[in-house]
């Protein structure tokens, strides 16, 4: 899915240095992207190309050097600690290559954790847990732990963590890179479910044949776009 007007991220003029003098390292030469809203994209790139301090400012990680950064209308280019960290909350929903699930505890009790940080209710949370892991196909699967999943299985529970709050967009960072190829074409079939639901979806991967599933691909080099 692609609305193609509304933009959910906007870059303009984004750059990033790190170090000084002889050690300084340009990383991001003045990055100008734009995300729409309901899209689902991928950006590649090779080894220093960029791409992972692209995810960092836009994921409100890290802030860029110079530039505007755009998210919903509101530029957190020059946000404060505290206030990229509400925004990560609120608006952003991660999902990571190790999957980051605490291996004792459920599936349910995983998906309901941002819920308990957030001070959700207990019945409502079970609720929304319930709805997320059923989102995913994991119905049948909420009571197991992470260590008697299969990885493909813990990555979905991961998927459905970074929906339980409704977020403006999804950023999986590598989200296939520790799955086999059947398992990863199952996730970004369960990515491109949810764009056509109207997600906007952003991946960033190293893999052409995971990035050829999404419907644009953004290629980084030497901290430009290509």
């Amino acid at each position: 899915m692609q609305t193609g007007g509304i933009s959910m991220i906007t870059l303009k003029g984004i750059t990033k240095v790190y170090g000084q003098g002889a050690a300084r390292t340009i990383a991001l030469q003045g990055i100008d992207l734009h995300i729409d809203t309901g899209e689902f994209a991928a950006i590649m790139g090779p080894s220093g190309s960029g791409k992972s301090t692209i995810l960092n400012i836009i994921g409100c990680l890290d802030k860029p050097t110079s530039g505007e950064y755009y998210l919903d209308g509101n530029n957190v280019a020059k946000a404060t600690t505290t206030e990229l960290a509400d925004i990560r909350m609120q608006k952003i929903g991660f999902i990571f290559q190790s999957f980051n699930l605490l291996p004792r505890t459920t599936a349910l009790e995983n998906v309901e954790l941002p819920l308990v940080y957030a001070g959700i209710k207990g019945k409502e949370r079970r609720q929304r847990a319930l709805k997320a892991l059923g989102t995913v196909g994991l119905a049948n699967r909420v009571n197991h732990t992470g260590k008697e999943l299969s990885g493909g299985q813990q990555q979905r529970v991961a998927i459905a963590r970074a929906l339980i709050h409704n977020p403006s967009f999804i950023l999986a960072d590598e989200p296939t890179g520790n799955l086999d190829t059947q398992s990863s074409k199952e996730i970004m079939a369960i990515f491109a479910e949810l764009n056509q639901k109207g997600n906007t979806i952003l991946v960033v991967t190293h893999e052409q044949a995971v990035a050829e599933l999404t419907n644009r691909i953004v290629l980084f080099r030497d901290g430009l776009i290509s």
